[in-house]
């Protein structure tokens, strides 16, 4: 069994930064990526930020790019999401998640369908 493990949100202001963690323990040698998501009020769980285990390659959804970075310590096996310029639309439940396989490609998953393990969520609060 896998868990992770979210922190980090708050309330902040506009303009301001977070940074998020996500920790994984259990059976972790079969990670293969790891990724962000985040559910707003009323709205549907959308993708973040992704990274793949193996690769270190990243993806991000178009609205954070430039502003968000996600990265990774093996050593730890724990992920960030840096998030810099935070903006109101930011406003949401942040969750992590985890994809765990015998055998990993070397993709990028953006599918709440592609992972197998999530987080309980932390919130981050973003005023104007």
């Amino acid at each position: 069994q896998v868990q992770v493990v979210e922190s980090g949100g708050g309330l902040v202001q506009a303009g301001d930064s977070l940074r998020l963690s996500c920790v994984a323990s259990g059976r972790t040698s079969s990670t293969c990526a790891m990724g962000w998501f985040r559910q707003a009020p009323g709205k549907e769980r959308e993708f973040v930020a992704t990274i793949n285990w193996a690769t270190r390659s990243t993806r991000y959804v178009d609205s954070v790019k430039g502003r968000f970075t996600i990265s990774k310590d093996n050593a730890k096996i724990t992920m960030y999401l840096q998030m810099n310029s935070l903006k109101p639309d930011d406003t949401a439940v942040y969750y992590c998640a985890l994809r765990s396989r015998v055998y990993c490609l070397n993709n990028l998953y953006l599918r709440t369908s592609d992972y197998d393990v999530w987080g309980q969520g932390t919130q981050v609060t973003v005023s104007s």
